[in-house]
C-alpha cells in the first residue's frame, strides 16, 4: 500500500536504516571521522561545526513531507556507519530521490551501499508504486557516480551550474534515474551481488 507519510524501519543482511534523530549526533560524528569525510569538498558530509543545522534540516524537512532522513546501522557490530535519505518526495507524480549519503570511509566499497540502496528501492517501488526513483552526485564525486551506475542506473543527463557551493564555487550535478519498468532487473542484480558477496566471504 502507498504510505508516503509513515517512515518505516528497513532491514536486510547487514544494514538497518532506522529514521534520524536528534540522538544520533554523536554518532553520526564518529561515522563521518573515519576518514574525516567533511574534507571531501565535492560531498555533503557534516563536521561538528556543522551537524546541528545538516540534522535540523532533514528533520525538518521531514515534518513537510519532503524528506525520509534515515541513519544506516551496521547489524554486526550495532554501529551507526553513516546515513541516506529519501528528498524531493512527490507523491502526486509518484517520484523522490535518494540522496544525502555518506558511509564512514571504513564501509565505502563493502555491500553496505548496494543493501541500502536496495532497501530503498524496494520501499519505492514496492510500497510506494513509484514510476521513477532519481539518483544524483556531483560531477567529481566519480566514486559515486561509478556505484550508481553498477546499480543499473541510466544517466538522464548534467545539470550544469546547478548549485553555488558555500566557498563561492559552482556545482555540476549528474542526474541518473531509475524506472519502475527497470526495477525487476535492477532488483535481480542486486540480489545476485549479494549471492556473490555472501559466497565470497
Amino acid at each position: 500500500m502507498e504510505n508516503w507519510t509513515q517512515q518505516p524501519i528497513l532491514e536486510h543482511n547487514t544494514v538497518q536504516l532506522i529514521p534520524m534523530e536528534i540522538s544520533h549526533k554523536e554518532a553520526l560524528l564518529k561515522a563521518a571521522s573515519d576518514g574525516e569525510l567533511w574534507d571531501l569538498w565535492y560531498t555533503s558530509v557534516p563536521s561538528e561545526d556543522t551537524i546541528e543545522n545538516y540534522m535540523g534540516t532533514a528533520l525538518k524537512h521531514k515534518e513537510t513531507g519532503y524528506q525520509f532522513p534515515y541513519v544506516v546501522i551496521y547489524k554486526p557490530t550495532n554501529t551507526i556507519i553513516g546515513t541516506t535519505r529519501f528528498d524531493q518526495m512527490d507523491p502526486s507524480n509518484r517520484r523522490l530521490e535518494l540522496g544525502y549519503t555518506w558511509y564512514a570511509k571504513s564501509y565505502q566499497r563493502t555491500a553496505v551501499n548496494s543493501e541500502c540502496k536496495y532497501l530503498m528501492l524496494q520501499l519505492a517501488f514496492e510500497k510506494l508504486n513509484c514510476i521513477a526513483v532519481q539518483i544524483s552526485t556531483n560531477w567529481h564525486n566519480h566514486q559515486s557516480r561509478a556505484a550508481i551506475a553498477r546499480l543499473g542506473a541510466k544517466q538522464d543527463g548534467v545539470i550544469r551550474n546547478h548549485r553555488i557551493n558555500t566557498d563561492g564555487s559552482y556545482r555540476d550535478t549528474v542526474i541518473f534515474s531509475i524506472t519502475n519498468s527497470e526495477w525487476i532487473s535492477v532488483k535481480k542484480n542486486l540480489l545476485l551481488n549479494f549471492k556473490k558477496h555472501n559466497n565470497s566471504n
